[in-house]
């Protein structure tokens, strides 16, 4: 069962939000992932940690996700809001129930829309690697529903603050079928692009199943190529467009790094902005993390050592105190690089030691099974991830290993920096927004094998020169990734969002 943040400490207080009227909207983040009750990657945590940070700033925050059935394996002690109500889509009138958890809040309030159909399934968008078939069906009724309960949620006026292709038809339905209702009209809104990568393409015959007309399939809305990307809808209609670094927000604008939407990217103009996430430094703390072997800090490396050797014994290879471990762990997919990873004979084949955690792609699950079987003292794989062998692996790492083909942002190099593992990472995206070549960590830019390789190895070779290789471990943990400088850069974003808006 995983466990709930703590509440954020209250940091300096943020100027208000408030609308030219003078009323203080309510920030409604929607979104398919919410840590610690859905969570596939870094979209959870970034959501949960700028949502929690905004309330602690003094914002009045809430949040809506689907009840999927993983969120009552984290808290089953949930409580209706209001009665039923039926939401109207495609021609078919089906319930849905709104649900939060009981007790005091802390933080953002969270609530959850629950249709057992669509949502009390093993997984969040699919099983056995296939999505499900009615995908947009659900996010799309999961959009239409969390609108519709909106005026019984908040009396105030709505920032609607969605993210990522799932939730992209919120800023589409409030902008269209919405557009009867006062508070639709008012409210402001901003879509959050974490993965551009998945854009929530179908075919054009989901347009009735989702509720759209046909005038929305045209080139400039919905559609694109032949098919209905529900992303590019999202682009469209949103006051103001955020992506999760700086790097990314350029990448976004060019052939190479706008899958297919560059031009919508370009369209946007100023509307687009990176804004790098930060990671929750209360719970990635070597100092006071309780789920590491041994703590330690900046001044005292000591229990690294501990968690070093502790590390090695889970993943049954040698303690070896002198050997550098290389860590990776997140989803075992091509994005992830780990292509250049299999083919980095010189590297593998060194006197290091690896260890890999994560699940993914069955390719490369067995290529790195194989891999292990191979070499039993050098290469450790564990494919069931959890928080717990997540934490334990950032504290006994000496190394971690993000070669990605793109990476929007990327919380994995921050945490590993702060427990004394400098990355080595591909300059893309967040990745080239948080890791300083040869200072906190190693950069290379071509994305080859050999580019990989020749990073890693100059890492290999760092490593050997203690003193030098202590100051990199030492200057990577101080490093500062914290949230609060993120809300203050999102709350600049609103302010203008709800200025365009209130000019429209």
């Amino acid at each position: 069962m995983a466990t709930l943040p703590p509440a954020p400490a209250a940091p300096a207080p943020l100027a208000p939000l408030i609308a030219p009227d003078g009323e203080r909207p309510t920030v409604v983040h929607v979104t398919a992932e919410y840590f610690p009750y859905a969570r596939t990657g870094g979209l959870a945590e970034a959501v949960a940690g700028l949502a929690g940070f905004q309330a602690a700033a003094g914002l009045d925050v809430i949040a809506i996700l689907p009840l999927y059935r993983t969120v009552r394996d984290v808290d089953c002690d949930l409580e209706p809001v209001g009665p039923p109500f039926v939401v109207s889509l495609g021609g078919r009138a089906e319930e849905a129930r709104v649900f939060r958890v009981a007790g005091p809040v802390t933080g953002a309030q969270v609530f959850f829309i629950e249709h057992l159909g669509y949502f009390n399934r093993s997984g969040i968008y699919g099983e056995a690697g296939a999505d499900y078939p009615d995908n947009a069906r659900r996010f799309a009724f999961f959009a239409l529903a969390a609108l519709t309960a909106l005026p019984r949620l908040t009396q105030r006026r709505i920032l609607l603050h969605a993210h990522d292709w799932h939730t992209a038809l919120a800023p589409v339905y409030l902008r269209t079928l919405f557009d009867q209702h006062r508070w639709a009209r008012e409210a402001s809104v901003v879509l959050s692009v974490h993965n551009p990568g998945y854009q929530g393409h179908f075919g054009p015959e989901v347009m009735p199943d989702i509720g759209l007309p046909w005038e929305l399939f045209h080139w400039t809305m919905l559609e694109w190529y032949g098919k209905v990307n529900l992303l590019k809808g999202g682009l469209v209609f949103a006051d103001y467009v955020t992506t999760v670094s700086p790097t990314q927000a350029a990448e976004l604008r060019t052939p190479g790094g706008g899958f297919g939407l560059h031009g919508v990217f370009v369209g946007l103009g100023d509307r687009l902005v990176g804004v790098l996430n930060g990671i929750d430094q209360r719970l990635w703390n070597p100092t006071t993390d309780p789920l590491i072997t041994a703590q330690y800090s900046v001044e005292k490396l000591e229990g690294k050592r501990r968690c070093k050797a502790a590390l090695q014994r889970s993943f049954g290879l040698p303690q070896r105190r002198r050997a550098p471990i290389f860590g990776m762990a997140g989803r075992l997919v091509t994005q992830k690089g780990l292509d250049l990873i299999l083919q980095a004979h010189q590297l593998l084949a060194s006197d290091a030691q690896f260890v890999f955690l994560g699940s993914g792609d069955p390719y490369y699950e067995q290529a790195l099974t194989d891999l292990a079987s191979a070499a039993p003292n050098r290469i450790g794989v564990q494919l069931d991830f959890t928080d717990r062998l997540e934490h334990r692996l950032m504290a006994g790492a000496d190394i971690f290993l993000m070669p990605s083909l793109y990476e929007p942002c990327g919380l994995t190099q921050m945490r590993s920096q702060r427990y004394g593992a400098p990355p080595v990472v591909r300059g893309v995206g967040g990745l080239n927004d948080t890791v300083e070549d040869g200072v906190t960590g190693f950069a290379f830019d071509a994305y080859t094998p050999a580019a990989f390789e020749e990073a890693a190895l100059r890492a290999l070779t760092g490593y050997a020169d203690a003193p030098r290789w202590q100051a990199m471990v030492r200057r990577g943990m101080a490093r500062d990734f914290s949230w609060e400088r993120s809300v203050d850069q999102y709350l600049d974003v609103y302010r203008r969002a709800i200025a365009r808006s209130a000019a429209r």
